[in-house]
């Protein structure tokens, strides 16, 4: 049965279509929900997204050997972020972890959970770590940077720049929300991670997306650690400094009803809609304060001053990745 979470009873919840799916993608006002964030108030309900433990005594030297990340010697409570490629070096996980001293948890995109803790079992050999998801016991809810609010026993945060992700027992996520400030939807999450120029697994990627093109080199990939399946790649592209695709940032034209959808193409404006396709809009969102925006993933060779179409939209780019 799909997940549906508590929340959606709250006032003015409106359901979130995939890949968020069973949270609300507001609570009847996009653009005060964000400013609330924005102030460091309330929380975002992701308790969709899956949790994944690794506990034993070689949980982190065994991860420091699939991961794109260095975290052999991960400090207690420092948070990072990892991914794991193919062969080849396309992306195939994006995890964002922290280790309490004893388990070392982790959320990664929803409905990706039987494939991470599938392949994370294949590769336990002779390591002394068990894999568990746990997402059937704690629910992933996210505060903004600032926040003052109190996290009930039991929990594991994850501090970052941009705020703490807090791995909560799932029988407190109702009482928490009744006392951490207002609900904002994942719409308000989304548009400040599009603000924050910040990729997402599923969004931002595709079945050929090598981590150059969106900026992971500076997250989520160590360029100096050992060996981990993928890295031939990583280390080729990056002494080349010619990945063929990069992330840009775009403010779309306001005057536009619609706003551009997931996969919609881009393409010069000089071109028209008819034009040759140079990439794909990953994530649009309504802002606050800028309007439209959106990522795209373009070809590398694309003009850093052209201006684009996102599907039909006018829209004018900012460099994330240099070409």
């Amino acid at each position: 049965m799909p997940y549906q979470s508590p929340l959606l009873s709250l006032p003015g919840a409106v359901a979130a279509e995939a890949p968020d799916a069973g949270v609300a993608a507001h609570y009847g006002d996009l653009f005060r929900e964000q400013r609330a964030l924005a102030r460091g108030e309330g929380f975002v309900d992701l308790s969709h997204r899956p949790v994944v433990t690794v506990t034993g005594p070689d949980r982190l030297a065994w991860l420091h050997l699939l991961l794109t990340q260095h975290v052999e010697q991960l400090p207690p409570g420092h948070a990072t972020e990892a991914l794991i490629l193919s062969a080849k070096g396309h992306v195939e996980h994006a995890l964002y972890l922290v280790d309490d001293g004893e388990t070392c948890w982790l959320h990664t995109e929803p409905g990706r959970a039987e494939a991470l803790t599938g392949y994370l079992e294949s590769m336990k050999f002779f390591y002394r770590a068990e894999v568990a998801d746990r997402s059937a016991d704690f629910a992933v809810v996210y505060l903004p940077a600032g926040s003052i609010a109190e996290l009930p026993a039991g929990t594991t945060v994850r501090q970052t720049a941009y705020g703490r992700d807090v791995f909560l027992p799932r029988e407190k996520l109702e009482s928490f929300a009744a006392s951490a400030g207002p609900a904002a939807g994942v719409l308000a999450y989304e548009a400040l991670r599009v603000e924050a120029h910040r990729p997402r697994l599923g969004r931002e990627t595709d079945h050929r997306t090598i981590p150059h093109e969106l900026g992971w080199l500076e997250s989520a990939v160590h360029l100096q650690k050992g060996c981990y399946r993928g890295q031939e790649t990583v280390a080729r592209v990056h002494n080349l400094g010619k990945p063929p695709r990069r992330l840009v940032f775009l403010h779309l034209d306001g005057s536009e009803v619609s706003i551009p959808e997931h996969g919609d193409p881009v393409r010069l404006a000089s071109d028209g809609p008819e034009g040759r396709q140079l990439g794909f809009v990953t994530t649009s969102a309504r802002h606050h304060e800028l309007g439209p925006i959106a990522l795209a993933l373009v070809k590398r060779n694309v003009p850093v001053d052209a201006e684009l179409l996102a599907g039909t939209t006018p829209a004018a780019q900012e460099t994330v990745v240099a070409p």
